[in-house]
């Protein structure tokens, strides 16, 4: 038998967009486009003037353009590395995104679909190890589709050097469409990567990839960081389900995020039309795609009539319709005082930067930011300088920016005590 918990009863909150954002159906899904060079994108233009929050007034200033910006990180000397999803890892040093990407990345699956390079993730000890990760679509040999897959090599100079191959999901399949490809380390140095479920038709319920548990589709799996299985990892022991799976019945996880003062992980999830979902994600537990879902597939149509199902985990929020809820943070810095502990949510397709604040496991309240004004927020984190930095993602193939918002004066409130 499966382990499980019954989930807490808990009342679920339903988070409706503005009205600006339900002009038309939101779908979770961006429109597949071939990559072109960066040299050729005609830019996005830049943001100008002050936006308003509730709490504090900011500007947004931009870093630089990119192709298809889809993960955001930083190495102690301050540089900033930027994945393009067609296959580039670049850096910005000193302010100025270098002409060259870094050589040594590997070929990646991006000629249909939404494979490509997705997360970059320096080791928690790279100042002695140079040791980076990248997460991305591997492609098979005739290149038809990819596996999700995991490699890690040193950054000598702009180069990576004895890059290694440490995961390769058990799951390649001519379906090319949601790979998720969030990675990241805890607090104690484990390596988590979330799996797609590759948008199998969610009317196979029970025989959805994503509840099947002898492969990776739609799971969450833990690793040590040369790839090797945590002793501790909850079904080691069992014949019949890989021994990487640490959480299942996932759909396709593009936010991931650690909460600093509590060592739990979050992860954010689309759903398909309707239904994204932010989720506290635990051992052993079964998050119930397709079975449970408040979204209905692409045509309206409904495909389970369950949002809850015993022993499957319930969502900690829901977003009704889709925003296409992507990158995640919690803010810890001190340049937004009264944001500081809120957790911060991109959309895609709702092109929203959504503030929640959160007490125990549950969200208390939301706010959204930015709504149409930056384009869709793909990725969302804080930079060593305690501002919050977006990558935003292009609707068709122009060039793109990663930005920042720095606070500026007139906020009306004193700094919290």
């Amino acid at each position: 038998m499966i382990p499980s918990r019954a989930p807490e009863r808990r009342t679920l909150r339903m988070a409706l967009v503005a009205a600006t954002l339900a002009a038309g159906p939101l779908s979770a899904q961006a429109t597949p486009q071939p990559a072109r060079g960066p040299g050729s994108l005609p830019p996005r233009p830049a943001v100008t003037g002050v936006h308003f929050s509730a709490r504090h007034d900011f500007r947004v200033d931009t870093i630089a353009f990119f192709d298809h910006p889809w993960s955001i990180a930083w190495l102690p000397s301050g540089d900033m590395l930027v994945t393009e999803r067609p296959g580039r890892l670049r850096i910005v040093r000193e302010g100025k995104l270098l002409q060259e990407p870094v050589a040594g990345v590997p070929k990646v699956y991006r000629d249909r679909g939404q494979g490509g390079l997705m997360e970059v993730v320096p080791h928690p000890d790279f100042a002695t190890n140079h040791l980076l990760y990248l997460s991305y679509a591997r492609p098979t040999p005739n290149d038809t589709t990819a596996s999700n897959a995991i490699v890690r090599g040193r950054l000598e100079g702009d180069r990576l050097v004895d890059v290694q191959e440490i995961l390769v999901a058990n799951g390649a399949h001519q379906r090319n469409n949601q790979f998720a490809g969030k990675m990241l380390f805890d607090a104690s140095g484990y390596l988590y990567l979330a799996v797609g479920d590759r948008q199998f038709p969610p009317q196979l319920m029970e025989k959805h990839p994503a509840q099947d548990l002898t492969n990776d589709f739609g799971t969450i799996v833990r690793l040590h960081d040369d790839g090797r299985i945590p002793a501790d990892n909850p079904f080691v022991g069992r014949t019949d389900v890989p021994h990487e799976i640490w959480s299942w019945g996932h759909r396709n996880a593009q936010g991931f995020t650690m909460n600093p003062a509590t060592g739990e992980l979050w992860e954010t999830e689309h759903g398909p039309r309707g239904g994204d979902e932010l989720n506290l994600v635990l051992p052993a537990r079964n998050y119930g795609w397709p079975l449970v879902s408040y979204g209905v597939d692409y045509d309206g149509k409904s495909f389970t009539g369950e949002i809850h199902r015993d022993g499957m985990e319930s969502p900690r929020w829901v977003w009704i319709p889709s925003i296409a809820a992507s990158g995640l943070a919690f803010y810890t810095g001190e340049r937004f005082p009264w944001w500081k502990g809120s957790l911060f949510s991109g959309g895609l397709e709702g092109q929203v930067l959504v503030r929640m604040t959160i007490e125990g496991h549950e969200v208390r309240t939301t706010e959204s930011l930015l709504i149409g004004e930056v384009g869709r927020i793909r990725d969302v984190r804080q930079g060593p300088d305690g501002l919050l930095y977006l990558a935003i993602d292009p609707q068709g193939n122009a060039a793109t920016p990663v930005v920042r918002l720095v606070p500026v004066a007139g906020d009306v409130l004193p700094p919290p005590r």
